[in-house]
């Protein structure tokens, strides 16, 4: 899931939940890189069972991997210096085999050891619609590739896929739109036609857009496995990727070893509802851990309060002010109302010793902090043109609204924010517009099993974090209930997808791919709340 950032205590690469409304992911890297010369290709007719993984061409069914230079990325990525790329093949829609083809770029970081072991793993990016080879770097600092490979790919639709569903339109209008009341008619119907016109532009190009989502995604990745010559492998799946992974799983079980869910996001139950679950269990474990924290309670009593009543207020009568970013001396009008307020929190959990002060600004009048974050992540590069809105669109409204009815949407945000006023409880966090962006996107809906909980015995990590308003931390023991071999791992005070921000998380996972049966969990025992800033 991707919204807007808020400014991260340290700098990470993995997407929020983040959806075409606007609320924009974390950083994608690039740079246009050549196939290394150690990974000179092989053909289907000269196979070694030495070469290494990504150095052979080999062609499966209607597949066919084919080694060459790196995927292209926004920034350069040094772990490509020595990685083994290529390009898988496949046709757009498995129903028309005889159809369009599409090529996705892949990118193989060899382990650091001279002596890997045999099954790598494969990183699945959030989103929906971002790369995952732009979040290479973030895999190899936490240390995924020890002991294996790591294996990176476009997922369809994605900045370095063919063709790609980027939306450059619907971000500078999601730029535009900090100065425009968050869930005001007027807005939505900007924010729809934004939508309706990317639509056509890649409609016209006769881009099949009902063919991107997790069925053929799942797809995909069986394929590359295949064209890799692989028995099993490994999942490592962050934000909207443990939703990749648990219809992967699902799907295409016979080929995994073991999959790490990391700020996870059920197919089962995802929509707006849970979107509001998550935004409570965060919200409140960050007004737990003030609470708990004297000289924060002392200063700041009551936050969860003084939140709710900045909502309604916000939401009665909008705030407007001006702001500068850093590295620029141009002025941002920015408008906060109730939804922006409560948008912002759902990111803000990643500066939360900074929460408490932010909130006791606004509600002395001095709105600029929130309003500067608010406006920081929409309008910074990393921002536009490198989600691909196409595919945040084909997984949402093929999967999700099609499952959810707009009264049970309603219903999630008045059951977990009773007092909120009702056009706050209408859009969900995250989601806002959905579901008149999805009528304007027209794709057709998935077959109901797209929603079927994932069942098996396939060694699985589930990790949360404590303050993750996203994709709540009971969503691990909900997806363990069946998954008879799955570990719940909780890491307390930690946002959104914990590989990201915590040495713990990153010493769990790869542990768990050590010994699937026994991660190694004491570093838990040692960790504590963050010191929350206390103001003047």
């Amino acid at each position: 899931m991707a919204l807007h950032p808020a400014p991260r205590r340290r700098r990470t690469a993995r997407r929020l939940l983040a959806t075409s409304a606007g609320l924009v992911t974390g950083l994608l890297v690039t740079g246009l890189l050549t196939a290394p010369a150690q990974a000179r290709p092989r053909t289907d007719g000269s196979p070694s069972p030495d070469a290494p993984i990504g150095t052979v061409a080999r062609t499966v069914g209607d597949a066919r991997f084919a080694p060459g230079p790196c995927p292209k990325t926004p920034e350069p990525i040094e772990a490509f210096d020595d990685a083994r790329c290529g390009t898988l093949t496949v046709p757009e829609n498995r129903a028309e085999p005889n159809g369009r083809t599409i090529r996705l770029g892949v990118a193989i970081v060899p382990a650091a050891t001279d002596d890997p072991k045999p099954d790598p793993i494969v990183w699945l990016a959030g989103g929906p619609g971002d790369d995952a080879v732009g979040e290479a770097k973030m895999a190899i600092d936490g240390g995924l590739n020890r002991d294996r490979d790591v294996v990176l790919m476009s997922q369809r639709g994605t900045y370095s896929a063919e063709p790609n569903l980027l939306c450059p339109n619907i971000d500078e209008f999601n730029a535009r739109s900090v100065g425009l009341v968050y869930d005001a008619p007027s807005t939505e119907r900007l924010h729809v036609e934004a939508t309706k016109a990317c639509r056509d532009r890649l409609a016209a190009q006769g881009i099949d857009l009902g063919a991107y989502n997790d069925t053929e995604s799942a797809a995909d990745y069986e394929d590359l496995r295949k064209t890799l010559g692989l028995d099993r492998w490994n999942l490592y799946g962050i934000s909207y990727g443990t939703h990749l992974a648990l219809a992967y799983m699902r799907l295409h079980p016979e080929g995994l070893r073991s999959v790490g869910i990391d700020g996870i996001l059920p197919p089962s139950t995802s929509g707006s509802a849970a979107t509001w679950s998550s935004a409570r269990q965060g919200f409140d474990g960050l007004f737990k851990a003030c609470a708990e924290q004297p000289a924060c309670n002392k200063r700041y009593p009551n936050l969860s309060a003084t939140f709710d009543r900045l909502v309604r207020e916000l939401e009665a009568r909008p705030v407007t002010t001006t702001v500068t970013l850093p590295g620029s001396d141009k002025p941002v009008k920015v408008v906060l109302d109730g939804g922006a307020l409560v948008n912002w929190m759902t990111s803000a959990t990643h500066v939360a010793p900074q929460v408490p002060a932010a909130l006791d600004e606004l509600a002395h009048g001095k709105p600029q902090r929130i309003a500067q974050q608010w406006a920081g992540g929409k309008l910074s590069p990393q921002a536009m043109g490198r989600v691909a809105h196409g595919l945040v669109y084909g997984v949402f409204c093929s999967e999700w609204t099609p499952y959810e009815t707009e009264q049970e949407a309603l219903r999630g945000g008045q059951k977990a924010f009773p007092s909120y006023p009702r056009s706050v409880q209408e859009q969900a966090p995250q989601l806002t517009f959905l579901r008149p962006d999805c009528d304007a996107w027209n794709v057709p809906a998935a077959a109901p099993s797209i929603r079927d909980v994932t069942r098996g015995d396939i060694p699985t990590l589930a990790l949360s974090g404590g303050f993750d308003s996203q994709t709540g931390a009971d969503n691990g023991p909900y997806v363990a209930e069946t998954l008879s071999k799955a570990k719940v791992v909780t890491v307390p005070f930690e946002p959104h997808v914990v590989f990201a921000t915590s040495k713990c998380a990153q010493e769990i996972a790869v542990s768990f791919f050590d010994n699937p049966a026994a991660p190694k969990t004491a570093c838990l025992d040692s960790l504590r709340a963050p010191e929350f800033e206390i103001g003047s």
